[in-house]
């Protein structure tokens, strides 16, 4: 049966606590002469108990060459040495790290100066484009802004007139639909004038005879040419000489007629 698992605490009992640290003492140092031998390593143990003894191990001692407190004095110099090395290797550390941090800086700070660059270029270009500041220009370079602007301006008056053929294109399109949905509209514009009133046409065969339409419209047409009464309408002017005389032999007769009686 195996041996249960141990609770790493304090021992209360001073008795059983010092066996217990003589006991474990004993296989610390027996560990650390394992460890000196097998692996080549220099290993230094120092140990005090709850009593103030001191107990000491160094791998130095192990062949006889010097004593456990010489050797012990080696160990502990050389890890001087290795802590002061270890401080300066940190502190070295610590100073590349600050430059590395230090760096991305500088690079942004580099990084920031030529967009400004570039932003004051731009700012100055439109400018110039807006037809100021124009006193460093060179002679090459106004030849070249005036091209830049003609070429703008063409741009500009080829927009705006193909702007404007679209819109009258969507005008005429607008009108045709509308033309389509109102056809009775534009038949009744067109219908003549006789065929909304047909009573008139009938009035005008009944007082004039049969050939009075015919003259009616030679009338009217000479009318519209603009010609005299007595050339427009030369068959009125026979009816009237007509009518004249039947109108003086009434007259005439009357008078007779009168003077008999």
């Amino acid at each position: 049966m195996g041996r249960g698992k141990i609770e790493i605490k304090k021992i209360e009992n001073a008795n059983t606590r010092q066996v217990t640290f003589s006991k474990r003492r004993v296989g610390l140092l027996k560990k650390a002469k394992e460890l000196a031998i097998l692996c080549d390593a220099e290993v230094a143990v120092i140990v005090f108990s709850s009593t103030g003894k001191l107990f000491e191990f160094s791998s130095a001692g192990i062949y006889g060459m010097n004593r456990v407190s010489e050797s012990m004095r080696q160990t502990i110099s050389r890890y001087n040495k290795g802590l002061d090395s270890s401080e300066s290797a940190l502190v070295e550390n610590s100073s590349e790290a600050a430059l590395v941090e230090n760096k991305p800086e500088t690079q942004e700070s580099k990084e920031v100066d030529i967009l400004k660059e570039e932003i004051a270029k731009l700012k100055a270009k439109q400018m110039q484009l807006l037809g100021k500041d124009l006193t460093g220009m060179s002679m090459k370079e106004l030849q070249h802004l005036d091209k830049i602007l003609n070429e703008g301006l063409l741009s500009v008056k080829e927009r705006r007139e193909q702007i404007l053929v679209d819109q009258l294109e969507q005008s005429r399109v607008q009108v045709q639909e509308l033309r389509g949905f109102l056809p009775s509209s534009e038949h009744s514009a067109r219908t003549p004038y006789l065929e909304l009133y047909p009573e008139e046409r009938s009035n005008s065969f009944v007082k004039h005879g049969p050939r009075s339409p015919d003259i009616a419209h030679t009338c009217a047409v000479d009318l519209q040419l603009g010609l005299p009464s007595s050339e427009v309408c030369p068959k009125r002017e026979v009816c009237r000489k007509r009518k004249a005389p039947e109108k003086e032999d009434c007259s005439s007769n009357s008078g007779s007629q009168m003077s008999l009686l």
